[in-house]
């Protein structure tokens, strides 16, 4: 038999059982791309991630992410979850670990920096892996749909719904009011259609609505669905959270601009998460999004395998 130590966390919270779970399987080497698949099955987690040693020497990590039914180029709590767990070890592949990391992914390199508090790791800030990519506006009535609201409770005044990435795509979508998004719902349905007419490229469609808080437009609540990932809701996105701060970064006026962003999501499934975001324009291209948050151990074992 081979055994392989995992650690779950709560991600984008202080709180054990808030925020988006998370399992980290520290030394995966001798794990096939199927065990991978079957043991993040087997988690049920919207993520689960794998550590194996860096092909340049000079990385920290190769990180491998999957759901429930796929692995991802890039993916935010993930990458927030490793580099706390990670932080709290301490060493990785017989090297000490500092509080700079650098994780190789399908997407690009993510650079991670971990803020702590003596020996305990309090925040970890991870780098997006790629600058904004707008993909193709999709009709607002197909969002609504999809969401199982009115296309009225669509905002299309600062931009329609549209795809966006900064590492793994989400088409990015304003609701009117925040009882709106508490009412939201996926429809599996029309999940399914709207995927085999976007034909999005290397991933399936996924939604992320927002709403800005009246009166502090930094403060933003969020909910995220992507059924066809096999996570009908997930409590906290990093990734969809960063190309929404790029996003809206992209929309200032100004051609030199810095902005920051909190979103609260997980609130309407009852595990509360708190994202926090910077994006850096310069001239008029988003150069760089941070994203950064709190997480809290939950449980540690090992795996075992005939």
């Amino acid at each position: 038999m081979s055994t392989f130590a995992y650690h779950v966390v709560d991600v984008f919270t202080t709180t054990q059982f808030g925020g988006n779970p998370l399992a980290v399987i520290t030394d995966a080497r001798g794990l096939s791309d199927e065990q991978m698949q079957r043991i993040a099955a087997e988690f049920g987690f919207s993520e689960t991630t794998f550590v194996l040693p860096p092909a340049d020497p000079q990385h920290t990590a190769q990180v491998r992410i999957f759901t429930p039914v796929n692995e991802l180029e890039f993916a935010g709590h993930p990458n927030v979850g490793t580099a706390y767990v990670l932080g709290q070890l301490g060493t990785l592949f017989g090297r000490t670990l500092g509080d700079t990391l650098t994780f190789e992914e399908r997407a690009g390199l993510v650079e991670v920096s971990l803020q702590r508090r003596g020996n305990h790791v309090e925040r970890a800030t991870i780098t997006a892996p790629r600058t904004l990519e707008r993909g193709p506006q999709v009709d607002p009535e197909l969002i609504a749909a999809c969401v199982s609201l009115s296309p009225s409770d669509i905002v299309s005044s600062e931009h329609p719904p549209l795809v966006a990435s900064v590492g793994l795509q989400f088409v990015i979508t304003q609701l009117a009011s925040r009882a709106a998004l508490a009412k939201s719902r996926p429809n599996l349905e029309r999940f399914a259609e709207t995927n085999e007419r976007l034909k999005l490229e290397g991933t399936t469609f996924s939604v992320f609505l927002y709403v800005p808080t009246p009166g502090a437009p930094e403060q933003i609540s969020a909910r995220m669905f992507a059924p066809l990932d096999g996570i009908l809701e997930d409590p906290a996105t990093g990734s969809a959270s960063a190309a929404l701060a790029a996003l809206r970064a992209s929309l200032l006026p100004a051609q030199d601009a810095e902005l920051a962003l909190t979103i609260e999501q997980g609130v309407d499934m009852g595990r509360p998460s708190t994202i926090h975001l910077l994006a850096r324009k310069e001239g008029g291209i988003v150069t760089r999004v941070e994203v950064s948050g709190a997480s809290v151990t939950v449980m540690r074992g090992e795996i075992i395998l005939d």
